[in-house]
């Protein structure tokens, strides 16, 4: 993930969590990536967060899960969401399987 990227994702969890401090910034990037990492590994693909609206506001609630202490409650609450996510990625909707070419366009 680039810098810009991680940035804007950073930007836009700091918005969702209402957070207006700076402190806790690189633990907020940590989330952003330990969460990246977590949908690659589930999907075994990679996402265009600047592209992908869909993949990018299921980043963004693992991240506030996580940080609310809460990640055992993710996968429940977002079971169908990952579930449909898994299928994008299989039929090419959404993200790049491992070794792809192209990035697919975003899911609506």
């Amino acid at each position: 993930m680039s810098e810009q990227v991680l940035q804007q994702l950073l930007s836009d969890l700091k918005e969702r969590l209402r957070i207006t401090w700076n402190e806790e910034d690189e633990y907020l990037k940590k989330l952003i990536q330990r969460s990246e990492t977590y949908l690659s590994e589930l999907t075994n693909a990679s996402f265009d967060f600047s592209k992908e609206e869909w993949p990018k506001d299921i980043l963004l609630e693992r991240c506030r899960y996580v940080y609310n202490n809460a990640t055992d409650e993710f996968e429940k609450n977002f079971q169908h969401e990952l579930s449909r996510l898994i299928l994008h990625v299989a039929i090419g909707k959404v993200g790049v399987i491992r070794g792809g070419e192209t990035v697919s366009g975003d899911v609506q």
